[in-house]
């Protein structure tokens, strides 16, 4: 764990040690925490890391990385058996002492050996590695690479710090270490975070334009798709609301291209409006919803899934909507490329719903495969539209999905409108028409899009007596849970990330092994178990026990085996 300040240079110091233990060959988990301020407070980053495959956070710390006082005390008691805490006396002003203790002068080391304090916290991340056991050649190359667009003197400086950072380590505590696994032979693996993951599959959905207000924890989608718009040929329009952002996601999509937009569950409330308008238009349009701590402002930069009833029921009116709920990057990557298939295929707007949680947390993955990615033009493109002799944008037909044409491309008129309208697309108020334009958006399309819907996760035993079940970004920690409790206990995950239109029981017979087991245990970020409510009204089926957490922070590990050894008895 690292912690200190916002501004004190935690994300540095933290996103080198991933990136350095990935490239030694091991699995990395890594989840922030952090305050809603630019500076002061207190934040921290917590990287988990071992020779098996990690996804989830754990409440002890063998090594803590204390920037400030306040780091000490506040962790200093989830200090793990034999853990430490790595600490500059110089810099904090106090001095510690005791065996858990160790006092690198960061501030100094960087004075000596690369001319000023800007390298101290590469000094500490040095440290680390050498309480590690780790070579100290794998942080120096990663260093070399990040910083060579700065040039040779910043890259030297910074590797010498690192240098010496491990040394000092090495020598003053060689009891120390704790060996970490390495292993050198191991395939290259990516380090994503679900934020990154849902950006990239985005772009390699066939997204151009993507309009958002930033609002956490939605941003970092943002400025991922900013920063690839150039490469991409992307538009990315920081809007100045919800309310146009997800007008202008509409009206690109109207225009021809695959649009997303992203907020967060206090900007969604903007856009529930909008969301209408594509259900009326069946215009289709991708829409994150990053969830937090509610109502109004909440907790700003925590976690919740609090927001899952709110986005299933949100605007007015009745039109079909797809709601996806991923529980990894990994996930999300594949998810994302759904989303913006399906909502071409039937124009519906397809929602992403994540959280903060699985936003920031970066994980290991061996590798995104995008030969399962799907792309797909449902568009009538201008040769085709050419031909037709005529066109109808709402056009009744049998499956209920219209053709869905690019306007100003042909000589045919391409046009919409939000009240409810003919097959033309112009103003209507008769009874019939309205009766078969309901039929057409909502009661056509909606059994076709529950068949899309992939039913849950089972993983574990097939003959379970306890079930863990979850949604969303719990998905890491339930699955570790299973692993850590099946040692002594005959249990299962069952987990769903596509939940709306809820998919089929029939279509893998996840009913019958909730029904078989002795005990089943909804877990939920929220304080109302939204997830086993929705699961109820859809099957009729109810959890024997839940398990909620709504403090606006993620479950733990050994916190959630604890809670279900508890339950288990």
């Amino acid at each position: 764990m690292i912690g200190g300040q916002a501004g004190q240079g935690i994300q540095t110091i933290s996103s080198a040690l991933a990136k350095t233990l990935v490239r030694a060959g091991l699995y990395v988990f890594t989840h922030q925490d952090y305050m809603s301020r630019i500076r002061g407070g207190h934040n921290f980053n917590q990287i988990r890391f071992s020779g098996n495959p990690v996804s989830s956070s754990r409440s002890k710390v063998d090594i803590l990385v204390a920037l400030d006082r306040n780091t000490v005390e506040i962790h200093r008691g989830g200090l793990a058996a034999n853990g430490l805490i790595v600490y500059d006396s110089g810099a904090i002003g106090q001095k510690y002492d005791g065996a858990e203790f160790l006092d690198v002068p960061s501030r100094r080391i960087a004075t000596d050996v690369a001319g000023g304090r800007l390298m101290e916290n590469t000094v500490a991340a040095g440290a680390v590695t050498g309480l590690l056991g780790m070579d100290v050649a794998h942080l120096a190359n990663l260093l070399s690479e990040m910083f060579q667009p700065k040039g040779q003197e910043v890259v030297d400086k910074n590797v010498a710090a690192a240098r010496a950072g491990h040394k000092f380590a090495s020598e003053s505590c060689p009891g120390c270490a704790f060996n970490a696994p390495v292993d050198e032979s191991a395939p290259r693996r990516m380090l994503i975070e679900g934020a990154s993951a849902v950006g990239l599959g985005a772009l390699l959905s066939g997204c151009r334009f993507y309009a958002a207000y930033p609002m956490t924890p939605s941003t970092p989608v943002l400025n991922y798709m900013a920063a690839k718009s150039r490469k991409y040929n992307l538009v990315v329009e920081q809007a100045e609301d919800e309310i146009a952002a997800i007008n202008m996601a509409i009206g690109a999509s109207f225009a021809g291209v695959r649009a997303m937009t992203g907020t967060a569950g206090g900007g969604f409330a903007l856009m529930v409006e909008g969301l209408s308008l594509a259900g009326m238009t069946e215009t289709p349009v991708v829409i994150l919803v990053g969830q937090r701590p509610a109502p109004a402002t909440g907790l700003p930069t925590r976690t919740e899934q609090g927001d899952l009833q709110f986005v299933l029921n949100a605007a007015h009116g009745e039109f079909p909507r797809l709601i996806m709920a991923p529980g990894s990057p990994e996930q999300a990557f594949y998810l994302t490329n759904k989303a913006f298939d399906l909502a071409e295929k039937y124009q519906v707007p397809a929602l992403i719903l994540s959280d903060t949680y699985l936003t920031d947390a970066e994980w290991t993955v061996t590798g995104l495969d995008t030969s399962r990615l799907k792309y797909e033009d449902y568009r009538l493109r201008a040769g085709d539209l050419e031909r037709l002799t005529g066109y109808k944008r709402h056009a009744f037909t049998e499956t209920g999905v219209s053709p869905l044409a690019e306007p100003g491309a042909s000589r045919h008129l391409v046009v919409t409108d939000s009240d409810e309208h003919d097959e033309e697309g112009h103003i209507i108020e008769d009874a019939a028409t309205r009766t078969r334009m309901v039929e057409k958006r909502l009661l056509k399309k909606l059994p076709q899009l529950r068949e899309e819907m992939e039913p849950p996760l089972v993983y574990g035993s097939r003959e379970p007596e306890t079930v863990l079940a979850g949604w969303g970004s719990t998905y890491g920690v339930i699955r570790e849970a299973v692993d850590a409790l099946s040692q002594k206990h005959n249990l299962a995950m069952m987990h769903w990330s596509e939940v709306w239109p809820f998919p089929a029981a029939e279509k893998s017979g996840y009913l019958p092994v909730l029904k078989a087991a002795r005990r089943t245990v909804c877990i939920e970020n929220n304080a109302t178990s939204q997830f086993a409510r929705l699961l109820r009204g859809q099957t009729g089926y109810q959890f024997t026990d839940t398990v909620n957490k709504f403090d606006g922070r993620p479950f733990l590990l050994d916190e959630l085996t604890d809670r279900i050894e508890g339950l288990i008895g």
